[in-house]
């Protein structure tokens, strides 16, 4: 585990008057996919299973991300009293699955399956960073600044892993770029549209995966200062194998920023 608990975040600075209604929803739903952590523990140790150097590691990851969601959970019910935690992430567990009887890696191999975390965590890192900073609600800050480092972490982590399954699965720069990319495509997938359905929407109201997507973007989109994107796109060229700083982080940092606020610009026009 890492240096906190539930206990360590100091609740009582609560400030109702300071919480964003548009970034809440989102809390909200990061709090089902950060809760689900058990499952993707269970695909991670069927994927890896010849592996116990990393599956040794992988229930101390788990326990930590399933502490992210349980910690966002307890905020969003700080911030709405009404919001049921537990019958959101149950909706969302009934509706959301994913493949727990693979046992080799969706992404061809465990050196790839490492990538797509490094991917992940990344990706993770960099959002409750700008979150973090984005927001004036004093827990929350405290909730964004722990999970964050924890994501850094966990990033280190799955980097190590991914340096070690190199050395046997022998995956190209070329080839951990395809995985990098699909794996960042996939962040408009199902799995933050329906968190955000099942943890905003009414029971019985109607799935519109598209709809969703971008109701979460064009609230997270404008949150992330170029300091975010700049240090993600060192992450991610680091994890191909390419240097993380330089004229081609600089140049994907500027794609990355353009990509983010020309979308929130879009989704904010058509609304969600």
């Amino acid at each position: 585990m890492g240096n906190w608990t539930l206990d360590t975040i100091d609740w009582g600075r609560f400030d109702a008057s300071k919480v964003d209604p548009e970034i809440l929803r989102n809390i909200k739903a990061a709090a089902m996919v950060e809760r689900n952590g058990g499952d993707y523990g269970i695909y991670l140790r069927r994927v890896f299973a010849d592996d116990p150097a990393f599956v040794a590691d992988v229930q101390r990851w788990v326990d930590e991300e399933v502490q992210h969601g349980l910690a966002l959970g307890r905020w969003a019910q700080l911030a709405d009293p009404s919001w049921d935690f537990d019958a959101a992430f149950a909706r969302f567990r009934a509706g959301y699955k994913l493949p727990l009887d693979a046992t080799r890696s969706v992404r061809g191999s465990q050196a790839g399956e490492m990538m797509a975390r490094c991917i992940v965590e990344t990706g993770t890192s960099s959002y409750y960073s700008a979150l973090k900073d984005a927001t004036e609600e004093p827990v929350l800050k405290q909730v964004c600044a722990k999970i964050a480092a924890d994501e850094f972490r966990h990033y280190k982590l799955f980097y190590e892993h991914l340096r070690r399954c190199l050395k046997r699965d022998h995956l190209s720069k070329w080839a951990r770029l395809r995985v990098g990319w699909s794996r960042i495509a996939e962040s408009e997938d199902d799995e933050l549209a329906y968190a955000y359905y099942a943890a905003n929407e009414p029971d019985g109201a109607p799935y519109d995966r598209k709809r969703f997507q971008q109701a979460y973007a064009r609230r997270a989109y404008p949150l992330y200062r170029p300091s975010h994107v700049q240090r993600a796109m060192a992450m991610v060229l680091k994890a191909i194998g390419l240097e993380p700083q330089g004229r081609l982080n600089a140049l994907m940092t500027r794609a990355g920023l353009w990509f983010l606020r020309s979308r929130a610009s879009k989704y904010a026009v058509q609304g969600s």
